[in-house]
Formats: C-alpha cells, structure tokens, sequence
C-alpha cells in the first residue's frame, strides 16, 4: 500500500513542480534560465546532504508527505519566481530522499524501486506540457500527502544497524559515476521526432515502462546481466538511430531499465544509510546531464561520446556489482 502511495505521490511531486516552473515562474518575467538553474539545483544537488540527515531518522513517511505539501503550498502560493523555484526544488528533494528510503527499507530487491522512481518521468511531462492543470494537480497533492501522513504511522521503523557494515567505497564511487556518465550520452543526443505533446508524452510512456521494468528484471537476471542485455544496446539505438522515433523509444525503454539498477546496487553498498544511497544517486545525475545538455557534438564524434559513456557505465556496473557481493560474502 505505501508503495502504490508513494509512486503516485512521486508523479505528482514532478508533475507539480514542473506546473510551477512552466506556470508562474515562466510567467513573473524574470529570467527563466536562471530560475529552472535554481530549481535543479536544490532538487538534486542537496539530495545527498539531505539523505545524510534523513537517515539519521527510523521513520521517512512523514517526510514524504511534507516534501510533496511543500511543493503543493508552493505552487499554489504568490511566490516570487526565483523564490517559487527554490521552495518547490526544496520539497522536491526532501520528497524523493523520503520516498526513496521508504522504498528501499521495505524492498527485498529492486523491483519495488523500479515502480517508485518510473512515475516521476510521466509526471514531468504532464506537468510541462500542461501547467494549466496546475490547480488541480496541487490539489491532487494535498490530498495525497495527507494520505502519506496518515499511512505514515504504519511504518516500519528503521531498525539501527548491530554493527556498522563495511561500504566499498570504490564501487560506491563508481556508481555514481555510471549515473552520470550515462547521463551525458543520453543527453548529448537530439531527438527530432521528438515534436508536438503526443509524442513527448509517447516518450515519457517508455520512459516510465523502463524504469518499472527494470527493477523485476534485475530480480531475475541479476544486476550485472541485466546492464549487459540492456546498456550496449541501448547504446548502438541512441547512437546511431536517433533520428527514427521507433529505436530510439525502444533504446530510451532499455537505458532505463539500468536506473533501479544503479539505484538498488547504491543500497546495497551502503544498507545503513538509504537515505544518501538514493540522494547520491540523483546528485550524480544533475551534473551529467548539464554536461551531456552543453555537447554540440555531432556525426561520428557524436555516436563515439555515446558508446563511450555507456561502455564506461556498463563497466562500472560491473564492476562494482562484483565489489559489493565479495565485500557482503
């Protein structure tokens, strides 16, 4: 039951913010650039940091909820823009490190990490491509936070561990690396049939299927085959077949199948603390896709950034799956 609350709760945490920031933020006149700067930055970068306070707690639900209030009263209140941005991408954060740490706490693989983070990339497209729903999706938001809050009580509390666990620190890293390289090579790459809503929707749709599929598929295969069956060809589909809408759905579906991957080997190496397994792992992923956001590469040298980023990714996953059961044997 928290699991399905928890994942409707992350469609409408990105669907609001994302409302906000093409509702009024766009609309008070100040710069716009600056402001969605302002507002990944505090939704991702200090997930790590709030990951490191969270997990010092037994019980997340309540901070779930408050995450999503907050990004709900923020929307909806008369903020300045730059403010608005800062508020929301606070509650954003602070709701998908509380969420996250639910997730993983009653998770005995990836699967049930692969239904919580797949929402959000439906969410965002909504909330972009319609920030007129703005008012009914912040309401849809307090309902369902208030729910969070009620279901909270249910929890169950994170037990303290008997004995601190030895963290592979180098597979951590890696990890976070993998994160952010795959990031790049996604992001270098232009879709031009990426046009009009139906298709940036068909898009989130693959999207969201990946990333929930991911997570059961990993259950089956294992961490380390399931990035082998999925990264290289997803590779040679962004590479080389980015222009056609078919390969490149059916590449983004396979990418995605590694981020509960990531995700799930992150918890592994660090089972005490979810909390800043989850927010590394998204602070990680900010800085690879500005990076993957300023390449203009193109032609061969285009294709050579994305195999390459998704090779050392594959490598990483590898690697690191290998670390982290010799260190937990």
């Amino acid at each position: 039951m928290l699991l399905i609350f928890n994942s409707v709760a992350h469609f409408l945490t990105d669907a609001v913010c994302a409302a906000a920031l093409f509702g009024p933020v766009l609309a008070s006149g100040g710069d716009f650039s600056a402001a969605v700067i302002i507002y990944n930055t505090a939704a991702f970068t200090t997930q790590c940091l709030v990951g490191l306070a969270t997990d010092r707690l037994r019980r997340h639900e309540g901070l779930a909820a408050l995450g999503l209030a907050v990004c709900a009263l923020g929307g909806l209140l008369p903020l300045p823009g730059y403010l608005l941005a800062l508020v929301i991408g606070l509650g954003n954060s602070l709701f998908h490190v509380a969420g996250g740490t639910v997730t993983l706490k009653g998770a005995k693989d990836a699967g049930p990490l692969g239904v919580f983070v797949a929402p959000g990339a439906v969410g965002l497209a909504l909330g972009t491509l319609w920030p007129g729903l703005r008012l009914w999706l912040c309401a849809a938001a307090l309902v369902t936070a208030a729910l969070l809050a009620a279901l909270g009580g249910r929890e169950t509390p994170r037990e303290a561990p008997s004995r601190p666990a030895r963290v592979p620190w180098t597979a951590v890293l890696l990890l976070a690396l993998a994160v952010a390289v795959r990031a790049i090579g996604g992001c270098a790459v232009d879709f031009p049939w990426k046009t009009g809503a139906a298709m940036s929707m068909l898009a989130a749709a693959f999207v969201f299927a990946g990333k929930s599929l991911g997570g059961y598929v990993c259950r089956g295969l294992g961490a380390s085959r399931t990035a082998l069956f999925s990264i290289p060809l997803a590779a040679v589909l962004t590479a080389f077949c980015f222009t056609w809408a078919a390969p490149s759905l059916a590449g983004q579906l396979l990418l995605n199948l590694t981020m509960p991957v990531t995700l799930w080997l992150m918890y592994r190496a660090m089972p005490e603390s979810p909390g800043f397994a989850f927010g590394l792992a998204a602070s990680a992923l900010y800085p690879g896709t500005v990076a993957g956001g300023m390449i203009s590469l193109t032609g061969a040298w285009r294709a050579l950034l994305v195999l390459v980023c998704f090779a050392a990714g594959l490598a990483a996953i590898i690697y690191s799956g290998k670390k982290i059961t010799e260190v937990q044997k």
